[in-house]
């Protein structure tokens, strides 16, 4: 007779792409996955996973039957969440990705919802590129778009705005008093990018006319956090989201310099998919992040 924790196991390792890395999220030993998978294979007569020392791939009925074990675990965790959402206690795994830039700003988000549903597993996904949901079994995607361009079959919740302004140390803001903007040219910059060479940006100003600054950045870098930082030492002007920087701002370590100079603002959102319902600890985290965290 089939075990439906067999099933489990293996889209699990599928998941995770390894037996070890299972191990570790399921706490289990390395040898009992292993044997488990084993014995699947052996009473279904196929191979699902092609193993070595040094590889791992899942062969093409591996793969066929990892989509059937995702249904599998989709119908078991929505027949637990029956009971979870009728005893208001969600639990499971959700899946999130969010951008490195507004990783500290979520980080507390996270804890408190952690805090809060004991039962519920997080798993945050840091990365600056678009994710696929399907593909990369994502149950919510945190992003930060000019505009709400999304996949039509996807679900978007918006959480606020936020703008990219000029900020500098005190010493170097000093050096901008004039409000001519011109004047960035002739500055040391800082931007968020991981190629060297000349950058653009782009502002409105008061009038709502456009200017484009040129210049070659002292620094690039991809984290906001280093390039913060970098600012904070006098080493430049940075063009960072004000979530990043408004603690600093407020402080006085770096001052919000040509303010009345404008970039496009991003509109900070999540997106999910309803292909098979959200379990309710899905939309536990969905609500919790929109209720504690405002970019207005």
């Amino acid at each position: 007779m089939a075990d439906i924790n067999d099933y489990v196991l293996f889209a699990e390792v599928v998941a995770h792409g390894g037996f070890a890395a299972a191990s570790r999220v399921l706490r289990t030993p390395k040898s009992t996955i292993s044997r488990r998978i084993a014995g699947l294979e052996a009473r279904l007569g196929v191979r699902l996973i092609e193993r070595s020392t040094r590889r791992f791939r899942v062969t093409d009925i591996g793969e066929a039957f990892y989509e059937r074990c995702r249904t599998i675990m989709l119908d078991v965790q929505q027949a637990d969440a029956v009971v979870s959402e009728a005893l208001n206690e969600p639990r499971g795994v959700i899946r999130c990705s969010c951008p490195l830039g507004l990783m500290p700003v979520l980080s507390k988000a996270y804890n408190t919802f952690l805090s809060r549903f004991p039962k519920a597993r997080l798993q945050v996904v840091a990365v600056d590129r678009p994710v696929d949901l399907i593909e990369e079994r994502i149950d919510i995607a945190i992003r930060v778009r000019v505009r709400l361009d999304t996949d039509a079959s996807l679900i978007v919740r918006t959480l606020g705005h936020s703008s990219r302004i000029l900020v500098a140390a005190p010493a170097v803001a000093s050096l901008c008093a004039s409000g001519d903007i011109g004047a960035l040219s002739d500055l040391p910059t800082l931007a968020t990018t991981d190629q060297m060479g000349e950058i653009e940006w782009t502002f409105t100003g008061p009038d709502d006319s456009a200017r484009t600054i040129r210049s070659e950045p002292r620094m690039t870098c991809v984290d906001f956090v280093s390039l913060r930082d970098a600012a904070i030492a006098g080493l430049g002007v940075a063009l960072l989201p004000d979530h990043v920087c408004r603690e600093q701002v407020a402080s006085g370590e770096l001052v919000h310099v040509f303010p009345e100079w404008k970039t496009e603002s991003g509109i900070v959102h999540l997106v999910f998919t309803t292909r098979r319902g959200l379990p309710p600890v899905v939309r536990a985290f969905i609500d919790h992040v929109a209720s504690v965290f405002s970019f207005e």
